[in-house]
């Protein structure tokens, strides 16, 4: 099913002199709405005249997730608060989160890119939601929320969590789509193995996952786990949410959004575009967001664009499975964590060497992290209580500022392996 076929669908010489008309009235409108961009234009010598199509989106400035931290939380609003109706926002390299804000515009538009995505996996109004990511700041929840609501759905709103009761309103309500991370999704179907229920007495069919990476393989096994057809749903905060991105029934890759979100290919170290079919770095910028567009945002994700016409009739540009990232996040249970996160906290505590070691792993189709951390000498003591205190507060910190529990190990001064060339803070051992 084609949810929205006149823009999905449409001949590509007619969708390109749209992107050219929204791009021509983005650069007026965040010249004149957004200082950032007023500023960034003004010190290239660019004027919002000199776009005049979307072959002009190169003469624009590049963002980063850099440029959304030194303007929080509302540096980079185009429209009075007044007119913001949701605030979202996400982890970014310091304790500070990456905000992002909606007019009712934008969560309309959102809605619609996200409606897209569920028409596309064969859902409609006689389907029962079952969203199981994190209702909140993220964007997962609500986003899969408004989008089940505006396809006519019947929609659980259970978040994350309390497996158990997933399971019985999975059975009782008759769920028929899930939507949550893989990993939580893999934790759900060896529940269902352990519930009272067989697998023929859920309707479950389809299952929307998204926020980590997964491959094919765990493609695989979570359609042999739970008896479904498991689809990739694409987005990041700073460019909406779920739904930039999704897969048609043929999963041959994930159409984006190009009417609303425009997307480049560009080369890493240089900038530069890149042609059809090379990897490089996704960078998007947006046509129709009010509330915080943003131009030629760099995501940082490595993928390559492919245009030519999809066997389901889309003409949507198809993006390749993200191979990995140009910096060095990490995406842990559903959220970005940085390295220098992790020794920003450290050097912040008196009692700890910026010294660390942190270990993810997968342990029954759950993310973990162990994180050894050396402590200062002055410090270190054989008294158990008083290294238990200095564990617990280490993690307290890292929850506050991240978002996500660690477990600490404390380790004796040069207790971690040193290198002599650049320092190994991360071993990931996930296999997925």
């Amino acid at each position: 099913m084609i949810w929205n076929e006149t823009m999905e669908c449409m001949d590509r010489e007619q969708l390109r002199e749209i992107q050219s008309q929204r791009l021509v009235k983005m650069a007026e409108y965040v010249y004149y709405n957004t200082p950032f961009y007023r500023k960034k234009f003004q010190e290239m010598g660019l004027e919002p005249g000199d776009i005049k199509s979307i072959d002009d989106i190169t003469k624009l400035p590049f963002t980063n997730k850099l440029d959304l931290r030194d303007n929080y939380p509302f540096g980079l609003a185009a429209v009075p608060m007044s007119q913001i109706v949701r605030i979202h926002a996400s982890s970014g390299t310091t304790g500070k989160p990456v905000v992002v804000l909606y007019t009712r515009k934008d969560l309309a538009m959102w809605s619609e890119a996200i409606s897209r995505a569920f028409t596309a996996y064969g859902a409609g109004k006689d389907d029962i939601f079952q969203v199981a990511y994190g209702y909140g700041l993220f964007t997962g929840g609500l986003g899969a929320h408004d989008g089940a609501t505006n396809i006519g759905a019947s929609v659980i709103p259970i978040s994350s969590g309390n497996t158990q009761k997933q399971m019985t309103l999975m059975h009782d309500f008759g769920t028929t789509i899930l939507c949550c991370t893989p990993s939580y999704a893999m934790f759900l179907g060896e529940a269902m193995k352990e519930c009272p229920w067989s697998r023929d007495e859920f309707k479950l069919k389809v299952g929307v996952f998204g926020a980590e990476p997964w491959t094919e393989k765990m493609r695989k096994k979570l359609e042999e786990s739970l008896g479904i057809k498991a689809y990739d749903i694409y987005g990041l905060s700073e460019i909406a949410g779920p739904g930039v991105g999704y897969e048609c029934e043929h999963q041959c890759g994930t159409h984006l959004n190009e009417d609303l979100f425009y997307p480049e290919i560009l080369d890493p170290k240089t900038g530069e575009p890149l042609p059809e079919g090379q990897f490089g770095e996704l960078t998007f910028t947006h046509l129709t967001k009010e509330g915080m567009p943003l131009l030629r945002y760099r995501t940082h994700d490595l993928t390559a664009l492919h245009y030519d016409k999809c066997k389901c009739g889309r003409t949507l540009v198809r993006m390749d499975r993200i191979l990995g990232r140009c910096d060095d996040m990490l995406i842990i249970r559903g959220v970005n964590v940085f390295p220098s996160q992790i020794e920003d906290v450290i050097l912040k505590l008196p009692e700890y060497e910026p010294h660390f070691l942190l270990t993810v792993d997968r342990v029954n189709n759950t993310d973990t992290s162990e994180l050894k951390v050396e402590v200062k000498e002055e410090y270190f003591t054989d008294d158990m209580a008083t290294m238990v205190g200095l564990q617990k507060k280490l993690e307290g910190e890292l929850r506050s500022v991240i978002g996500l529990g660690f477990k600490v190990k404390l380790v004796e001064p040069k207790g971690i392996e040193r290198s002599e060339g650049k320092a190994k803070r991360v071993i990931d051992k996930r296999n997925i």
